[in-house]
Order: C-alpha cells, then sequence, then structure tokens
C-alpha cells in the first residue's frame, strides 16, 4: 500500500481544532461539490510564497460549491514558528478565506499521507481523491509559475473531464515531525517524491 492516498480513495475523516476555536469534521464540509485539503504550515517559504495564489483559487472557485480547508501538522517543538497561537495570529493578520485546522498529534497528516507543504489533496462531492500534489508549479516565486495543477484538475472535474493528471510531486518542504529532525521523511514517504 502506497505511502500517500492513491487516487479514488476516500477522504479520511478528521477532528480537528480550527483558529476560530471551533472543531471541524468532514462532515462539516458535505455541503460542498469539491473539497480541496491542503496540508500547510506557517512558516515554509513556498507557503507563504503561494498563500496568495491559493486565496485566489479559494475565492474563485468557492461560488462553484468549492471548499478550500488548510491543516498544519508541524510539530511546533521542531518549528516553533508552527504553534497553534501562529496559526491564529497569521489567520487574523491575513484573513485568509479558509478554515485553518491544528493536527496536534499529526496523525491526520499519516492518514492523508502528507508529504509537503504545501500538498494539495482534491475529493470529489462522494469524497474519493480526484488529483492530489502540488497547485502551482513555482509556489515559491509565483510570479515564474507557468501552470495550475490544481485549477486544471478542478477544472477538468467541472467540466466533466476527466483528469489527465492526477497526480503531481507535491513542492515545499517536508512536514516537521515531533521529535525528528527538520530535513526527515518516513521511510515509506517516498511514491511521489
Amino acid at each position: 500500500m502506497a505511502y500517500t492516498l492513491e487516487i479514488g480513495q476516500d477522504a479520511p475523516d478528521f477532528n480537528l481544532l480550527a483558529t476560530d476555536d471551533k472543531f471541524y469534521s468532514l462532515s462539516n464540509y458535505s455541503s460542498y461539490e469539491l473539497l480541496v485539503i491542503s496540508f500547510t504550515c506557517n512558516h515554509c517559504p513556498y507557503v507563504i510564497g503561494s498563500d496568495e495564489a491559493t486565496r485566489i483559487s479559494a475565492e474563485k472557485y468557492l461560488e462553484k460549491g468549492i471548499k478550500f480547508v488548510c491543516i498544519n501538522s508541524n510539530s511546533p517543538n521542531t518549528y516553533e514558528e508552527d504553534s497553534f497561537e501562529n496559526m491564529q495570529n497569521r489567520m487574523k493578520e491575513f484573513n485568509f478565506p479558509w478554515d485553518y485546522l491544528y493536527d496536534s498529534t499529526q496523525e491526520i497528516a499519516q492518514t492523508f499521507g502528507a508529504l509537503k507543504t504545501p500538498h494539495f489533496f482534491l475529493f470529489n462531492q462522494s469524497r474519493e481523491l480526484i488529483y492530489t500534489g502540488r497547485s502551482i508549479d513555482n509556489p515559491r516565486n509565483p510570479s515564474l509559475a507557468s501552470q495550475n495543477d490544481l485549477e486544471t484538475a478542478i477544472d477538468q472535474h467541472l467540466g466533466n473531464k476527466k483528469i489527465t493528471t492526477p497526480i503531481t510531486n507535491p513542492i515545499g518542504c517536508n512536514i516537521k515531525w515531533d521529535g525528528k529532525d527538520a530535513h526527515w521523511m518516513p521511510a515509506e514517504a517516498c511514491d511521489l517524491i
């Protein structure tokens, strides 16, 4: 079995605290046609670089019934900037148009098989995975990006077309695992990178 969720697999459920001090699970998003779940954080230059590109996508597709949800699974013991308090500060500062959830045990990152920050997972109405990987092809410097693979997948699905590239390599920093070196990744986490 692959480390990362495979195309066609169901979205794992979760019950995570968000920066608005409410808990959210998969059922909170049942009314949306598509659900984008992104593993992200506060400090990663690839996340910081591409947040505004992600904002544009999230706002563009919300009226089409597509919800973006971001999950921070990074250990604040590895990077203090990734603490829940700093998540709340970041949301206050930037007012992002998504729910920002905290995976304090890192269990959800493991269940999804998240590899990088950012790492996007796109689920259809039945919450089956239809795309996973990156959003834009240059998240650290979006002005140099030449394609948005996430938007292409969304547009193809909305147009009742086959998603031509359902898997891309996520581009970013690895998840910061508690008690591990900042660059450590699980040995089995090599199916997409």
